[in-house]
């Protein structure tokens, strides 16, 4: 039987709370550095619902501290968010082709790193309520998450920060581990990601390219040689 978009919904929502609280550990440490950048309690919630990118508005707050031009900031989260336009292309391959626009944009508007990787994994059509739903739980968590930082600052130990934001990488791993134990073929090209990415940031050629942007040479890279070398046949 066919699921409700209600019940997408639930699901989401389900699936969607480890993200949520993921979220709100990393984005308590951009309050802080909100804060510093002398970024006001509502304005830094307003940044965090309008971005939910977390090395774009660490880029933004810092750029906000230093006094940067409106230009300035617009160019540099160009850059640094570019990655999604590659993850919204994917995520609609995903989509019934009667998929109304409107719902589409909403998909694309909460995209991020982690709900994209979740909804992947889904084997059969995504259905746009299974995202609004992770959206649902997902910012809350980080625009509540910004704001907490900006008014408890300095409060909690460095320390302790740091290990909060650990948990987001756990969930992380919990995302790809599943299908690499699965196909060989996944874990090889999950290791060699680690490697390339590894290399990347190690070597002075790519000093001076941002984040953002070796993502998405990376991405584009290794998914074009493992189209390239394993063909996945249609069904």
């Amino acid at each position: 039987m066919e699921k409700t978009n209600l019940q997408w919904f639930k699901e989401g929502m389900k699936n969607g709370i480890p993200i949520g609280l993921g979220y709100f550990a990393v984005a308590f440490t951009l309050g802080i550095v909100a804060k510093k950048a002398g970024v006001t309690v509502f304005q830094a919630g307003l940044t965090s619902f309008a971005l939910h990118a977390s090395a774009g508005q660490y880029i933004a707050f810092t750029l906000i501290a230093g006094h940067a031009t409106i230009l300035e900031m617009m160019i540099m989260e160009a850059i640094a968010n570019a990655r999604y336009m590659l993850m919204s292309c994917a995520m609609s391959q995903k989509l019934d082709s009667d998929v109304p626009t409107w719902k589409r944009l909403i998909m694309g508007y909460f995209i991020t790193d982690e709900i994209f990787g979740v909804a992947v994994t889904v084997p059969e059509k995504l259905n746009p309520f299974y995202c609004f739903g992770m959206a649902a739980v997902a910012s809350p968590g980080w625009v509540s998450g910004t704001m907490l930082g900006v008014v408890l600052g300095n409060v909690l130990p460095l320390r302790v920060v740091s290990a909060l934001s650990v948990g987001l990488y756990g969930m992380f791993i919990a995302i790809f581990i599943p299908p690499a134990r699965k196909n060989k073929i996944i874990a090889g090209i999950v290791a060699v990601s680690f490697a390339l990415s590894f290399l990347f940031n190690q070597l002075p050629l790519f000093a001076g390219i941002s984040s953002g942007i070796k993502i998405i040479i990376l991405t584009v890279a290794i998914s074009l040689g493992a189209a390239i070398l394993f063909p996945v046949k249609d069904e």
